[in-house]
């Protein structure tokens, strides 16, 4: 079927996956490929060693120039001794043909001096490196259209700066994913580089030991990060695992450490948050939903996620002073819904249509499963609101 296949696809590009063991159980395939490898556009070879013997393991593969290769994701299984190559040592000839990437994947394999300076790349992912931080800061220097980047590592403490020797401008990075053992390590990396509004940032720490406070993780100062999606108009608090997600000025923030849980509402006070429209909240931790709701006073949609919502949830919002005054929307995202929230829901309207507050005008009901409450608790809560929306359904609307 291989060689059938790649007879009638002509001239098309190909997307070719390799792995040690596919080889070991059918070296027909390679076979197959060889006379195609010039037309390969995406290659991924994983499960070998070190990268630098893969031509032994693929004899003839590389004879031909691979000059169509846009995204290359390879990985292999031993550390390397050095990760960063001097000039003098010859790189691996599937990295001869690498000036036309677009995406590059590396686990584990060394960063050659090809590997610098590609004007066409635009996504760059690397997963278990511990890098010389300097060297490091010097390969994204060199690829300064980067687009999207993905890291999966940790610096050398011996590397490590106590302030920035220089700050990196990368102008087109949209996306930062950086995960990393230690939250020093993510404050040393968000210090050095100075990053272009509209960009979307994900840090987490990967050891259970990492500190788990955001500001441990923020770049020093972290005046930068805080201006840079100010405003910030949604907040999300999300669990499984719990992850906190701030979106303002065209992008956003997340942040995620196994230590952070306890951490999440002091977390608020880094941010300018009068500006939050839009809040998101798990139901379990409503036993602080004043101190936060206190914080929002531009607030117009309110999301309680989870779990049957029971006393005390929305009660807050009827107390003095009044809190929320713009509160136009609540919606319940997988909530057990039941006669004492409606009467919640009833006390926090008489309360607010005495006051100088927006008027509570629509309550949202979404269920994943088809759990939704009956048509009389439906009729309860249609007569004290004007708009009720119920659906069966994975996300919110969005018309939210």
């Amino acid at each position: 079927m291989v060689p059938l296949c790649l007879e009638r696809a002509g001239a098309a590009p190909l997307i070719a996956g390799i792995s040690v063991s596919s080889i070991q159980e059918d070296k027909g395939f390679i076979q197959a490929l060889l006379p195609h490898v010039s037309r390969i556009s995406h290659l991924s070879l994983v499960g070998y060693p070190l990268i630098k013997d893969v031509t032994d393991i693929l004899p003839g593969f590389f004879a031909s120039p691979m000059l169509n290769l846009t995204s290359l994701e390879l990985e292999q299984d031993r550390e390397p001794t050095h990760l960063f190559p001097s000039s003098q040592v010859h790189p691996p000839p599937l990295l001869q043909s690498v000036s036309k990437l677009k995406s590059l994947h590396f686990t584990r394999v060394p960063l050659y001096p090809v590997l610098f300076g590609i004007e066409s790349l635009v996504d760059l992912k690397l997963v278990d490196y511990k890098f010389p931080f300097q060297k490091f800061i010097g390969f994204l220097e060199s690829n300064l259209n980067l687009e999207a980047v993905e890291l999966r590592i940790e610096f050398s403490k011996s590397s490590l700066p106590t302030t920035p020797e220089r700050v990196v401008s990368l102008p087109r990075l949209r996306r930062l994913a950086l995960i990393c053992n230690n939250s020093i390590d993510a404050r040393a990396l968000l210090s050095s580089l100075y990053l272009p509004h509209g960009i979307n940032i994900g840090v987490q720490g990967s050891r259970e030991n990492s500190c788990g406070d955001m500001l441990s993780f923020l770049p020093c100062p972290s005046t930068h990060i805080q201006d840079l999606f100010a405003p910030i108009t949604t907040i999300k608090y999300l669990p499984s695992p719990e992850r906190l997600h701030l979106y303002g000025n065209n992008g956003s923030l997340s942040f995620h450490s196994n230590g952070a849980p306890q951490n999440f509402y002091e977390e608020l006070d880094l941010f300018d948050t009068s500006a939050v429209r839009e809040f998101h909240l798990p139901n379990r931790h409503r036993d602080r939903l004043y101190w936060v709701l206190e914080r929002l006073p531009a607030l117009e949609a309110l999301i309680i996620s989870q779990g049957n919502p029971g006393q005390t949830v929305l009660s807050v919002l009827a107390k003095e002073p009044l809190l929320c005054p713009s509160l136009k929307i609540i919606a319940f995202l997988d909530c057990g819904m039941n006669h004492e929230l409606v009467n919640e829901l009833e006390m926090v309207l008489t309360k607010r249509e005495h006051s100088t507050a927006a008027r509570l005008h629509q309550v949202v009901i979404v269920n994943r499963t088809y759990d939704l409450p009956g048509h009389f608790l439906i009729s309860r809560i249609r007569r004290i609101v004007p708009r009720v929306d119920v659906m069966a359904s994975d996300e919110l609307p969005d018309f939210l």
